[in-house]
């Protein structure tokens, strides 16, 4: 497990987000920890009816299935049902919205790609929640984003893509999950960088994105690796390169974008849990603990792995940190392409 105060520190050094694994301290798996966690729930009296976690993304993503795997873990911890609701549209401001009204009591969350807590706020002239009053409780994973190309595009590596994107400016096109999504931050964040001009070619969600990549209607996108390592494996579409900071450990033969010659990109999609503002601090600091065991156990170590998912976790405040860095980045690639949404 990973915790978000060793990403922020890097975040700080190199104006990027890099990831640094720091392992949990054992002392978090000792049972004493259980014992002293069940008096704190008995002292606050909390949980005394079910949660509801709104998922501010459709069913079936990575976000939804993380949400979904944690929410039956705490369940069992908490001794009260965690319930799942998919709250969908309009980039995740629905989701959001409606827990940012919600009473701050513990008994309603979200649980969020980066879009509501990082990049809408700079894209929305007219939202009706603010993104840095919710209160963190965890950010529960981290999924790379990946440079991906259709499989018969002629390049073999990220050098030859810019070189080919050079010489035929607006010719190449790249696919996103829709306007201001991590994709396509992404990808503008890519040719700031690389002094590239592509084609933007926005769809609703990653699946049809990806169908039109494998089927070679669009060149290229940048997605996370859970949506594209089976495809690359397959041959039906390739990586070219990682936007992490070390090479992924499934795809050891494929460089970062930095160790191609892109200096100081990152980019990571991740998963956090937040509360309605001003929720009390007990309440938070309880369910960021629970989640932080949870992802220390063997079984959800495995599940991540099959899912190549990074488990991050760490303090409320290292997550208050990370969430900063990121909203500080996308702001900034989103005025420096001016981009806009209503």
């Amino acid at each position: 497990m990973y915790k978000l105060g060793a990403l922020q520190a890097n975040v700080c050094r190199l104006r990027v987000a890099r990831i640094v694994l720091v392992a949990l301290a054992l002392g978090r798996l000792l049972i004493g920890i259980d014992a002293a966690r069940a008096q704190q729930n008995a002292d606050l009296n909390y949980p005394e009816r079910p949660i509801r976690v709104v998922v501010s993304v459709p069913a079936g993503g990575g976000v939804d299935t993380v949400t979904r795997l944690i929410a039956q873990k705490l369940q069992e911890r908490l001794g009260q049902s965690v319930i799942v609701e998919n709250r969908t549209g309009a980039a995740g401001n629905v989701g959001a919205e409606a827990v940012a009204n919600a009473a701050p009591d513990g008994y309603t969350l979200l649980a969020s790609s980066p879009a509501p807590l990082a990049i809408n706020a700079a894209l929305y002239k007219n939202l009706k929640y603010d993104g840095a009053a919710f209160e963190p409780v965890a950010v529960m994973s981290l999924s790379p984003n990946v440079l991906a190309v259709k499989s018969d595009l002629p390049v073999k590596s990220v050098q030859e893509l810019i070189a080919f994107a050079t010489a035929n400016l607006r010719t190449l096109t790249y696919a996103s999950q829709g306007n201001g999504t991590t994709s396509h931050l992404t990808t503008e964040l890519f040719q700031r960088l690389t002094a590239t001009r592509l084609v933007h070619v926005p769809y609703r969600g990653t699946a049809p994105a990806l169908n039109d990549l494998v089927g070679g209607h669009v060149d290229l996108m940048f997605v996370d690796a859970t949506a594209v390592v089976s495809l690359h494996q397959s041959g039906r579409a390739r990586i070219l390169a990682t936007a992490t900071s070390e090479r992924l450990a499934e795809l050891p033969e494929i460089p970062t974008l930095e160790q191609a010659g892109v200096a100081g990109f990152f980019s990571t999609t991740w998963n956090a849990l937040t509360a309605p503002p001003n929720t009390p601090e007990a309440i938070t600091t309880l369910l960021n603990e629970e989640i932080n065991a949870i992802l220390a156990l063997p079984e959800i170590e495995a599940r991540y792995r099959e899912l190549h998912l990074i488990r991050a976790g760490g303090s409320r405040a290292e997550m208050k940190d990370f969430v900063n860095s990121e909203r500080r980045r996308w702001e900034e690639v989103i005025r420096s392409a001016n981009i806009t949404l209503e």
